[in-house]
């Protein structure tokens, strides 16, 4: 299978598009008060700090936070797409999406000292990550598929030559 650099562009312009909508729902979520110990920048900023033996600022966590849902997440959307269950490209980004959630709870929330599926952070963590993974991968399908549509206004025609 080969993916055109079209397919390819669209899958970051979905990741961030994606990343932009999760990100607003973490910054309500923190305004609202809600399972405050669940700070996903704060966690990508102290491993970052830990794996290189220096202390550095939120700016780190929120530039991998970006890079990891735009360019990892969103690449992946258009890498795996044709081999994803699905008809629909929202589903396919759910279950893209439920794939990285998957990841991030028996890789990253161990390596975060956080526990196997966040626990020591609590309950709600597993449970919030999951539908806030479920609503980036339904963002993400849904906008890879409009900018790979032919027919819808956000289209990006590839440039001949």
């Amino acid at each position: 299978m080969k993916i055109s650099r079209k397919e390819l562009l669209n899958g970051f312009i979905a990741g961030l598009t994606a990343t932009v909508v999760l990100t607003l729902i973490m910054i309500m979520k923190k305004l609202v008060g809600i399972a405050p110990a669940l700070d996903p920048i704060e966690m990508l900023t102290e491993m970052a700090s830990d794996r290189l033996g220096v202390a550095l600022g939120p700016g780190i966590g929120w530039f991998m936070h970006f890079v990891i849902g735009s360019v990892t997440w969103g690449g992946a959307m258009a890498i795996f797409s044709s081999f994803l269950p699905s008809q629909s490209q929202t589903l396919k980004g759910v279950v893209l999406a439920v794939g990285a959630w998957l990841l991030m709870m028996v890789v990253l929330m161990p390596m975060a000292g956080e526990g196997l599926f966040g626990l020591a952070i609590g309950p709600q963590a597993p449970v919030m990550t999951f539908i806030f993974h479920a609503i980036f991968g339904a963002v993400l399908g849904a906008t890879y598929r409009l900018l790979n549509d032919e027919h819808t206004l956000f289209s990006f025609k590839q440039a001949e030559g």
